[in-house]
């Protein structure tokens, strides 16, 4: 099991990154609240990481926070939550604000995600209402993070609409969130953050 990396940024391509550690190059998915908070391309990152196998693929997942790691962990234990739809959920609130969705049973708040119906979110509040008591503790970062900015891409636009379509939702849906935004002179990074926001509105 992979449990942590470090190394440096090589590309930036949300919800993906690659990571070159010691010369090898991980590729890895992340939410986007792990995202927002990591150093620029070509600064040193440290993640905790998620090691997924199945018959057609290992996938990596990676979060700057252990208490991310373990809210993805704990989803993706619920039935019918595979790791994108915990990584949508993870990239569509805080890990503060899901928590507090599980803990008041709103489930309404949870519906507005992408992949989440009615019976999901239902399901959700009811497996993870233990679960979420024993992640307890601060979100800390770890050293290294926290540096936001970020070059705007010559097509950040275009690569917001990847990342959302890849986080779930659907191409129209995608482009009307992100075109409600005034891009100008954005990073990929803040659009996304932009457009999800609003989709929870």
């Amino acid at each position: 099991m992979i449990g942590l990396l470090t190394g440096t940024i090589i590309e930036k391509r949300p919800p993906a990154l690659l990571v070159d550690v010691q010369g090898v190059g991980y590729e890895v998915e992340a939410p986007m609240s792990t995202f927002y908070e990591l150093p620029a391309v070509g600064t040193v990152v440290i993640l905790h990481t998620h090691l997924a196998i199945k018959d057609d693929a290992h996938s990596l997942y990676g979060f700057l926070t252990r208490l991310e790691r373990s809210l993805f962990r704990s989803l993706i234990r619920v039935s019918g939550i595979g790791p994108k739809l915990a990584l949508t959920l993870l990239s569509g609130m805080r890990v503060e604000d899901f928590i507090r969705c599980i803990e008041n049973q709103d489930s309404g708040t949870l519906t507005r995600m992408p992949g989440v119906g009615k019976k999901t979110a239902e399901r959700l509040v009811i497996e993870m209402r233990d679960r979420v008591r024993e992640l307890g503790g601060p979100a800390a970062t770890l050293p290294g993070t926290g540096d936001r900015a970020t070059a705007a891409g010559t097509d950040s636009v275009g690569d917001a609409v990847s990342a959302l379509v890849a986080l779930g939702y659907r191409p129209a849906e995608a482009s009307r969130l992100v075109s409600r935004i005034q891009t100008t002179n954005l990073p990929s990074e803040e659009i996304i953050r932009q457009a999800l926001q609003k989709s929870v509105k």
